[in-house]
């Protein structure tokens, strides 16, 4: 289960060490072998243990293929995929066009979610979090599943 919030920072080459604390479990669940691929909702990566990403890419895989939307995730998500292995140092090389996509820099935040990250560049993943917060304050009505959750 991966939870908290990570700021790293790329090196030159584009490469992100993982934080310590997952590494075992990293290697545990997957050898070190993940796969990145964009979010269609953000401008941040999405950061999956290898059999996670294999489930859900056998989910997207499946929608219709004549749905024009469902075709538009399976070209986004399953075209945007890449594998990605950790090496002995803990560290991923991130591809330039993912990279790219997310606009990250030197500076990183990898956000655990559960059974996968995401990777937003630092001053993205801020003013992000930020309108999250004034949407909250403002009173932004939960969805109903989420009316019964209890903190």
């Amino acid at each position: 289960m991966f939870r908290g919030v990570n700021p790293i920072n790329l090196d030159a080459k584009g490469r992100m060490a993982i934080p310590a604390r997952y590494r075992d479990q990293i290697q545990a669940s997957c050898d070190g072998y993940l796969v990145a691929t964009i979010d269609t909702e953000e401008r941040c990566l999405l950061l999956y243990p290898l059999p996670e990403w294999e489930e859900i890419q056998r989910k997207i895989e499946a929608l219709p293929s004549f749905n024009p939307a469902a075709r538009r995730i399976q070209r986004l998500l399953i075209g945007h995929a890449t594998d990605l292995e950790m090496d002995g140092s803990g560290r991923l090389l991130l591809p330039a066009p993912l990279r790219e996509y997310a606009e990250l820099d030197k500076k990183v935040v990898l956000l655990g979610q559960g059974r996968k990250f995401e990777i937003w560049s630092e001053s993205h993943w801020n003013q992000t979090r930020e309108q999250y917060l004034k949407e909250v304050e403002g009173g932004n009505a939960l969805p109903d599943d989420l009316q019964t959750l209890s903190l």
